[in-house]
């Protein structure tokens, strides 16, 4: 293994503070997402039916390698896609978790620390965010999306109308971020598991009024049902280095 496949694989802890963190999971027939993993993984489903891709829009701060004083760190947009997933490790424990299929970026910095130190495939796009009285709209042309949901959080909010769960506690177990973060390098034969580890995490659900993503569009023929939306706000948050297994 090369200097620099070694240096992908997440190879010490980081951590940040989360400012907010918006997920919005959508529900794709397992048959459609079950093309997209390897198959070194499984699909997490929900009544053996549904697989589960979902957008996150993360606004940290002080990003950092642990360790580091806060006032070296950085701030950026994140935007992950993931499939839910599980894997069976090296012990034979089941963990759930997320696969990465891209990752994107305001700043260029980010995408050039990030495709050196993970596989996470780190593109720059420009990210807005506009702030009305009563929701937030994230918006970007060139990784075309729009997200917009509302601020208020109401204790009644319903779900999606076509959403799969029957009440928010289901849709909590798909809601992320989960213990791990699985990449796979079928040429090296390796899989990186990454553990993300925080406190005080309570999703609190949204009314998401408009969602449209190219990308989810492309990924599932725009056969996709919008499941859920959560947010939490103000979190520090530390990802462990990485660990590689080979198969």
């Amino acid at each position: 293994m090369s200097i620099f496949q070694k240096l992908q694989s997440h190879p010490f802890p980081v951590e940040a503070f989360f400012k907010q963190s918006v997920v919005v999971t959508c529900a794709v027939e397992k048959s459609i997402l079950e093309k997209l993993i390897p198959a070194l993984l499984t699909l997490d489903t929900f009544q053996n039916h549904w697989g589960f891709v979902a957008m996150a829009l993360v606004e940290t701060q002080k990003l950092r390698p642990k360790g580091f004083p806060a006032f070296l760190g950085n701030d950026f947009t994140l935007i992950g896609y993931r499939i839910f997933v599980r894997y069976t490790n090296s012990k034979g424990k089941n963990l759930r978790g997320l696969y990465i299929l891209k990752s994107e970026t305001d700043k260029r910095k980010m995408e050039f620390l990030g495709n050196i130190f993970t596989n996470y495939q780190y593109k720059t796009i420009d990210i807005q965010k506009t702030a009305q009285s009563d929701s937030i709209l994230f918006q970007s042309k060139s990784g075309g999306f729009q997200m917009r949901f509302k601020t208020t959080l109401d204790s009644d909010i319903g779900l999606p109308t076509s959403s799969p769960f029957t009440d928010w506690k289901e849709a909590r177990r798909f809601a992320g971020p989960l213990p791990f973060t699985f990449s796979v390098n079928n040429m090296r034969k390796e899989v990186v598991i990454v553990e993300g580890k925080r406190e005080f995490w309570q999703p609190k659900p949204i009314q998401i009024l408009k969602f449209s993503s190219d990308y989810i569009n492309q990924l599932t023929n725009s056969q996709f049902r919008l499941a859920s939306g959560f947010v939490v706000e103000n979190i520090p948050y530390e990802w462990k280095s990485g660990k590689i297994e080979r198969f």
